[in-house]
């Protein structure tokens, strides 16, 4: 049976920060069929087309694809908004010590579906996440996915020093034990293995090594890591890995740079690693919420955006502070302020949408609604509440109309969640 969804149909037909808002377009009609989108127009050409079709109508709410957070930590689901740390000590006092704990494959299923739920109830559809050393904890996060029927990437995180004892594999058992993974979930369903060195001090040279090795093996693959977060992280890399020119180097050196290569943070680069980033393609991943709550810095989107990089947005949970993309906009548009360069709404709402998709190397699959991609949209009500009512009411474009929601909305503003064509039941 298809499913005819009536309301303001937001897509892209290009990027806004080359073509500006004209970017965006508004329909009045979308059309699934078969968990993908059949076509996007006006409610009267789409009834005709089918006209058995079951009809939903959102009136004046925003059907949009559904957000994809390119960049998360779902293991750190009950940790979020621990107080006062900065990154290693952050790790130290509340990641490592909650981590411990999915060794425990009932706690990693409890956890997983939890965080699915937060994130689902948010208007995100899919997420890029890091799971633990353990690979319970990748079980525990696609089966939960599998279940709902959603397109995510996960990864054994891959630690043998500068962890607890518990924390640690060795150069072989995270080959071996990824490779396991990968053969067991890759391509299964809407499910994609990624390749996980935590970063550089939780790995030796033979781990990255050996890694390396794995993505040249399986290119289909993306691989993920964190670069360049805070100034101290930089100065101990620079301790553990002497010769290296800079903290990119020690991922280039082992083989760990490249398209399809998803770097977290990004914030305090070297002109040679913006330039050999640019040069393989390789994705930048700015999650603004967490740089401020842990005090990392302030991503440079526009000269990044300028130079022609590659680049997703993501909460970073539970560093950052939020499971909602909409607070993770408002967080971005507030460092674009702090940075002299503020990101104008339709910016905002591709980053968290088919930005992200692109820097996953899926936006021919999710973060748009376009005839032929897979189904998952989100429906945004723009008078959630009061406050951001009253700052509607006095909008006069789209993007005056749905600016308000950005900064001030939560999970009120989610009035339904599609998932691969089927509405999912909160």
């Amino acid at each position: 049976m298809a499913d005819l969804l009536l309301g303001q149909v937001l897509s892209f037909t290009g990027d806004p920060f080359l073509d500006g808002p004209e970017a965006a377009r508004l329909d009045g009609a979308v059309l699934l069929e078969a968990g993908r989108i059949r076509a996007v127009g006006q409610a009267d050409d789409l009834r005709r087309m089918a006209p058995q079709a079951r009809v939903t109508d959102y009136g004046r709410a925003i059907i949009s694809a559904g957000f994809v957070d390119a960049h998360v930590h779902y293991p750190q689901t009950a940790i979020i908004a621990s107080w006062g740390k900065r990154l290693i000590d952050w790790l130290n006092s509340y990641t490592f010590p909650e981590e411990m704990r999915f060794a425990d494959p009932a706690y990693a299923e409890e956890v997983a579906a939890r965080y699915l739920d937060l994130t689902l109830a948010h208007g995100t559809t899919s997420v890029c996440s890091y799971a633990t050393i353990h690979p319970e904890s990748v079980d525990a996060l696609m089966a939960a996915a599998q279940a709902r029927g959603q397109r995510i990437w996960t990864g054994k995180t891959c630690m043998d020093r500068n962890a607890p004892e518990g924390l640690r594999d060795t150069p072989q058992s995270a080959h071996d034990d990824s490779a396991a993974l990968l053969a067991r979930w890759h391509g299964v369903d809407r499910l994609s293995y990624v390749i996980t060195p935590r970063f550089s001090p939780t790995s030796t040279p033979d781990q990255l090594a050996a890694l390396g090795a794995l993505w040249a093996a399986n290119p289909s693959c993306l691989m993920q890591t964190h670069l360049s977060e805070q100034l101290d992280e930089i100065e101990w890399v620079r301790g553990l890995y002497p010769s290296a020119r800079d903290y990119l180097d020690t991922y280039e050196a082992f083989g760990l740079l490249g398209k399809g290569g998803l770097y977290g943070h990004a914030i305090h680069l070297e002109p040679r690693e913006k330039d050999r980033l640019r040069e393989v393609d390789a994705s930048l991943i700015h999650c603004p919420t967490s740089n401020t709550f842990i005090g990392s810095g302030l991503f440079d989107m526009g000269g990044l955006k300028a130079a022609g990089h590659r680049i997703g947005l993501a909460t970073d949970t539970g560093g950052g502070s939020s499971f909602s993309m909409l607070r993770t906009m408002a967080a971005a548009y507030e460092v674009g302020q702090l940075r002299g360069r503020p990101l104008h709404p339709s910016e905002l709402w591709w980053l968290a949408t088919q930005g992200s998709a692109r820097a996953l190397h899926a936006d021919h699959q999710i973060g748009n609604i376009a005839a032929g991609m897979e189904a998952d949209l989100v429906v945004i009500d723009t008078a959630s509440t009061p406050a951001i009512t009253q700052a509607t009411a006095r909008a006069d474009t789209l993007w005056q109309a749905l600016f308000p929601t950005i900064m001030m909305g939560d999970d009120r503003a989610i009035r339904a969640v599609w998932i691969a064509g089927k509405l999912h039941q909160r």
